[in-house]
Parts: C-alpha cells; sequence; structure tokens
C-alpha cells in the first residue's frame, strides 16, 4: 500500500518519459553492441527504430497518437513478432542448452524486449502518461534489460561458450 502512494505522490508523465528516455539509451545500445555481430546491419536497423520511436516517446508523450507513429510501430511490432515465432521455432527445434548461450536465443529476447516495450508505448495512446499499473510495469520493465545485461557481465561463466562477436562489443 505505502508503495502504491508513493507512486501517486510522483508526477506520471515525469516518471513515463524517463522510462521511455531509459529505453531509448537501452535501444540504442543494443544497437551499438551489434557492430562486430556478423548480421550487424540488420539487428541495429531492428533495434534503432524502437530507439527512435521510443526517444520521440520520452520527448512529447502525445506523439503516440500520430498516425504516421502508430503505423510506423504497428509496422515494426508485426516484423518483430514475425522473427520472433521464427527463432522461436528454430530455438524449440534446435536448443541443446540455456536459451542465452544460443546466438538466436539472445535475438528472441531482444524482440520480446522490443515487442513488450513498444506495444506498451502503443497503448498509452489513450492515456500518454500512463495509468499506474502502466506506469509501474514501465517502470519495472525499464530496469529489466540493464539489470540482465549487468548479470550477463558479471557472469564469466554464462559468456564463456558465446562466440568472440559477442564477447568484444562492450
Amino acid at each position: 500500500m505505502e508503495g502504491g502512494m508513493a507512486l501517486a505522490r510522483f508526477p506520471a508523465e515525469p516518471l513515463w518519459r524517463s522510462c521511455n528516455f531509459v529505453m531509448a539509451a537501452f535501444f540504442a545500445l543494443a544497437a551499438y553492441v551489434q557492430i562486430n555481430d556478423p548480421d550487424a546491419e540488420l539487428w541495429m536497423v531492428i533495434y534503432m527504430i524502437p530507439a527512435i520511436l521510443t526517444l520521440l516517446v520520452g520527448l512529447n508523450p502525445l506523439i503516440t497518437g500520430n498516425y504516421i507513429w502508430k503505423s510506423l510501430t504497428m509496422l515494426h511490432l508485426f516484423l518483430c513478432a514475425l522473427g520472433a515465432v521464427n527463432l522461436g521455432f528454430y530455438l524449440f527445434l534446435h536448443t541443446e542448452r540455456n536459451i542465452l548461450h544460443e546466438e538466436e536465443g539472445r535475438e528472441l529476447f531482444g524482440l520480446g524486449i522490443i515487442i513488450v516495450w513498444l506495444s506498451l508505448c502503443h497503448i498509452s495512446t489513450k492515456n500518454p502518461v500512463g495509468r499506474r499499473v502502466q506506469l509501474v510495469v514501465a517502470i519495472v520493465i525499464s530496469l529489466c534489460p540493464f539489470i540482465t545485461w549487468v548479470y550477463i557481465y558479471v557472469n564469466k561463466e554464462m559468456r564463456s561458450t558465446w562466440p568472440t562477436h559477442c564477447k568484444t562489443a562492450i
């Protein structure tokens, strides 16, 4: 109860904008670390599109009602969902170890983050600063990729079987 009361005291719009700035930074960083990936061009574009769309939401939450923003978001969500289904089937048929040890597993995880975040932004059209539950979800989601990244960075054993291009990005 007290946590909800604390959230109620904070203005929703600055929190929503901050979450979008954090996620825009995450997507931009995710695009950057693709630089030495064998299919870097594809993945840099996949991450830069949500970086830009999310940055625009951070700058102006009302942009989610714009026809061009909504159309680009829906197109990217559709393509990411197709990619996720494709990677999911591939992993189902070929995975032999932890999903994060597989290149396709990490790619699927990235697509999942994009899908969840852009969907959250897309549903914010009706209420650009977000409902309380939506705002709590946004805060948690915006922190999760960074926490996961730190965990993977610290866990050297997890990275030991990764290909060289995954070990040298940052």
